[in-house]
């Protein structure tokens, strides 16, 4: 057998088995083989090995590396006893199934790997924030939100679950793509809002958080209370108490940071002014009280704070002070 003459023939042969070897290096391995008959039968041995490695490879759940390691201290350990018994070209079959489980290590670790990457991009989570502005985001599965200012929202790149999984600070309204087999989830600290398609608002603050239903079905609930609420219905979770409460919307203010219009319809002025206060962060106060249920029939649409406060001084008779940054009604 010439196998000795090319001392190089392991490896090339390895190279050729990972369809790594260059023309130049398959004519050596192709000439190698018709230089002698044993070298075919070496050959022949050599592939029966690779591919038996391959197969326990796929199936084998051992630690690679360890059982590499405790195969090295039994070899040494029965070297003189080996010795006895000759195998069929025992040192390059040993070199052989060395560089046959570094290959596949090599293989293993690099589609490891991958299947790591892989399941690590569908679990990566997507954070976005709205600061001074509001924004509209599209979610994997094609649902819209969008934020209220200082809010924000967390997600998976990609719903890879039975759930589509979503968690929110603030205010967003959501218009959910309809999807029977996975439930989309909004997680509000305690609260758990469930949908499968729909449409919705869902504000928290330190107070409370409360959701309300433009289209569809809602379920809301907060440890073992459950309720369910549809179109022009309410949730409320007051934070203080274990406290839900089921009720009729009666205004559309919801919507003034994705509308940018406020429609009144016999409002209160007090509610009116809690509005104003949220939508410009402003300091206005009713500094007599025989004003706050006084009722106010108009739309301000994407008006500024002074031409509303103007508006509802001439229609309510009533006068507007500046005292620093607070504002007073009388």
């Amino acid at each position: 057998m010439k196998t000795e003459h090319n001392p190089n023939i392991d490896e090339l042969l390895v190279k050729s088995m990972l369809d790594e070897a260059s023309i130049a290096e398959q004519i050596e391995i192709k000439q190698w083989l018709l230089d002698d008959e044993d070298n075919q039968q070496y050959f022949e041995h050599f592939e029966l090995i690779w591919n038996e490695s391959k197969r326990l490879a796929r199936t084998s759940t051992i630690d690679e590396n360890a059982a590499w390691e405790r195969f090295k201290v039994r070899a040494q350990g029965k070297d003189q006893k080996a010795a006895e018994v000759i195998p069929m070209y025992p040192k390059p079959v040993f070199r052989i199934l060395r560089m046959v489980a570094m290959a596949l290590m090599t293989v293993g670790v690099g589609w490891l790997s991958y299947i790591f990457a892989i399941r690590s991009s569908s679990k990566e989570m997507l954070t976005i924030s709205s600061g001074a502005q509001t924004v509209t985001d599209t979610l994997p599965d094609g649902s819209i939100v969008t934020l209220n200012r200082k809010s924000s929202i967390s997600y998976p790149r990609e719903f890879a679950g039975g759930t589509r999984p979503v968690t929110l600070t603030g205010e967003a309204f959501f218009d959910v793509q309809p999807d029977k087999s996975k439930p989309f989830l909004i997680s509000v600290n305690d609260v758990t809002v469930k949908v499968v398609g729909t449409s919705f608002n869902v504000k928290d603050n330190a107070q409370k958080t409360e959701v309300i239903v433009e289209t569809g079905i809602v379920e809301v609930s907060r440890d073992t209370q459950r309720i369910r609420i549809t179109p022009r219905e309410e949730a409320t979770i007051v934070k203080a108490s274990a406290e839900m409460r089921k009720g009729v919307t009666v205004d559309e203010f919801h919507n003034y940071y994705r509308t940018r219009r406020l429609f009144c319809d016999g409002t209160p002025l007090w509610r009116l002014v809690e509005i104003l206060n949220e939508a410009y962060e402003a300091d206005i106060v009713i500094g007599n009280q025989r004003l706050k249920n006084l009722p106010i029939n108009t739309t301000f649409d994407q008006n500024s704070l002074e031409s509303i406060l103007g508006v509802v001084s001439e229609t309510l008779s009533l006068k507007v002070e500046h005292h620093g940054d607070q504002i007073i009604l009388k």
